[in-house]
């Protein structure tokens, strides 16, 4: 009888986990991107070069190349980290509160916190709006915590204490959102300036008391 031949069981690639390539390729990227956000926080986008980018995270200029076209396509990955960390803490913010007006206020606060630290105000709003097209600096507003906005307003203008009250369509909505972002851009703008952080803050949350009170929900 013939002894059977035993057969290796194959694994899947995604089983196996990423080749060493890979992490390589992840490796290399994670640190470009983390040496390039601390000179263009430090230094800023137009006074940092690319040698003191793969200089800082040790590797090659042609490494830099390889994954990004140019030193601003580098500034959008570093951008777009940034807003991801502004949407996280918006969200998180946004959760406390028992009412749709307590909740926005929360995540204003947690919006004004995330861009006072970690550079974020220098990336988003100094830095991205000089550097990057319209559209990239429209996409860098929709990751950092627009939608979290435009929830939370549509939240709170759909559950009027008047019956009578008119609720926006989704166009003025969306209008509305974009509106009060950019009056929380500039207010962070403000306060990366120098400006008084207290007055900001209060300015805002008049805005958002007007328009609950505007639409019957500022109540419990």
């Amino acid at each position: 009888m013939q002894t059977p031949i035993p057969v290796t069981p194959k694994v899947s690639a995604a089983r196996r986990g990423p080749r060493p390539n890979q992490e390589r390729t992840q490796a290399t990227q994670a640190a470009l991107i983390a040496a390039a956000r601390q000179l263009f926080v430090a230094k800023g986008y137009a006074d940092t070069g690319t040698p003191e980018i793969v200089g800082a995270a040790q590797v090659t200029r042609g490494a830099l190349y390889h994954h990004w076209a140019d030193k601003a396509d580098l500034f959008f990955a570093v951008a777009l980290q940034a807003a991801d960390e502004v949407a996280a803490a918006v969200g998180q913010g946004g959760m406390a509160g028992a009412t749709p007006l307590d909740r926005l206020l929360a995540g204003a606060e947690a919006y004004f916190a995330a861009m006072a630290d970690a550079g974020r105000a220098r990336l988003l709003l100094l830095d991205a709006p000089a550097v990057l097209s319209a559209e990239r600096v429209r996409q860098l507003s929709e990751r950092a915590g627009a939608a979290e906005l435009a929830q939370g307003l549509r939240e709170l203008l759909a559950a009027p204490a008047r019956p009578l009250a008119a609720l926006p369509g989704e166009a003025e909505l969306a209008a509305l959102a974009a509106q009060l972002s950019a009056a929380f851009d500039r207010a962070a703008l403000a306060v990366a300036r120098g400006e008084p952080g207290g007055a900001q803050r209060q300015a805002l949350r008049r805005l958002l008391t007007g328009l609950a009170a505007g639409s019957g929900a500022a109540g419990g």
